[in-house]
């Protein structure tokens, strides 16, 4: 059981009512949060990576069975999952911000970065000398993540890690993620940010993997909704390949 496991089961506990998501009467696997009859937990990849994450969430996102975020966290040993709030502060969240063994790094687009003073990257992610990378993801709606940008002091002195979203490594992407309505066709979902995150680390295997793991989980979830299927058929096949 990993981080953002740990979190959802501390989310449900403190909840006075039940959450009710898209799917509700679906049975799910408490882990993966999929339907049990297509539960993907024993197709679960292990990677070792020198990144870490540390994923940010607003309320009830750890509740939604289409967040993505658990999927970094199946695959990076070195993933962590607080809720954020405006109001009060988190010891633990702070004393791994804190850690000089890690660099933090905020994960957020370029063009809406306020403070012309703050330290943007957009090519390759670097670390001072024995220090690892920390990509702390604001896991939320657009509009949530913006809230929890401006309105968390404690994140203000941190480079800010961007890409174009859409143009990775000169080549056109478009989001394969369809289990929520995007606000542009272009906006990736948050493992889909996370893995070229990875890449601009240089971890391009890891990042393929995490790529491969969200098709995956993509066209599993969809499978067990009242909607056409976009996922990918072969990606449970494509991810078994990869990992020969």
């Amino acid at each position: 059981m990993h981080a953002v496991h740990r979190l959802f089961h501390y989310r449900k506990s403190i909840s006075t009512t039940t959450y009710k998501s898209r799917g509700q009467r679906v049975i799910r696997c408490e882990l993966c949060r999929l339907a049990k009859t297509h539960c993907i937990c024993l197709l679960t990849p292990q990677a070792n990576s020198n990144a870490a994450f540390l994923l940010l969430m607003y309320d009830t996102e750890v509740l939604k069975p289409s967040n993505t975020g658990r999927l970094i966290a199946d695959l990076i040993p070195d993933t962590f999952a607080f809720l954020w709030s405006r109001t009060e502060s988190n010891p633990e969240l702070l004393a791994i911000l804190n850690d000089p063994k890690w660099q933090p790094f905020i994960v957020f687009p370029e063009q809406y970065v306020d403070d012309a003073a703050r330290e943007v990257v957009t090519d390759e992610v670097k670390c001072h000398f024995g220090k690892r990378p920390l990509f702390i993801m604001l896991d939320g709606s657009w509009r949530e993540a913006r809230k929890i940008f401006r309105k968390s002091p404690y994140l203000s002195t941190f480079p800010v890690v961007s890409f174009t979203p859409d143009k990775i490594a000169g080549a056109e992407i478009n989001s394969r993620y369809q289990l929520r309505i995007a606000s542009s066709e272009n906006q990736l979902a948050t493992a889909e940010v996370a893995a070229r995150i990875l890449a601009m680390t240089g971890e391009f295997k890891n990042a393929k993997l995490l790529d491969l793991w969200f098709d995956v989980f993509s066209y599993q979830y969809q499978k067990s909704v009242c909607q056409t299927n976009k996922g990918n058929p072969k990606a449970i096949e494509n991810l078994q390949e990869f990992l020969k």
